[in-house]
């Protein structure tokens, strides 16, 4: 199994904007070797709010697939010709590739 993990530090009060933005259906869904997608926001009182996103794939070559499928890059280049948002503050993306997993015993 191989994961893309991707933090968003949003300004203060702007979290559920990228929620949604990942909650939305999309292609991705539909991209052979494509797990799960999962959102998860730090709890914090006040301040700078992080958004982790959690990609799933089969295989890193599942991932590299959508990486340069023609959806992916089209999706990319047009929000390249819109500006960033003011409340992203900072976006790291990182790969991992899963050498263990332990689940619950029915």
């Amino acid at each position: 199994m191989f994961v893309q993990v991707r933090k968003l530090t949003i300004a203060e009060g702007h979290f559920q904007t990228i929620v949604e933005q990942f909650s939305q259906p999309g292609i991705i869904e539909q991209q052979e070797g494509f797990i799960d997608l999962k959102v998860m926001v730090k709890k914090v009182r006040r301040g700078e709010e992080e958004v982790m996103v959690l990609v799933h794939w089969q295989s890193e070559e599942a991932w590299k697939n959508w990486e340069k499928s023609d959806a992916h890059i089209a999706g990319h280049k047009a929000k390249k010709e819109q500006s960033k948002p003011d409340y992203i503050l900072d976006v790291e993306v990182d790969k991992y590739e899963v050498k263990a997993v332990k689940t619950a015993i029915s």
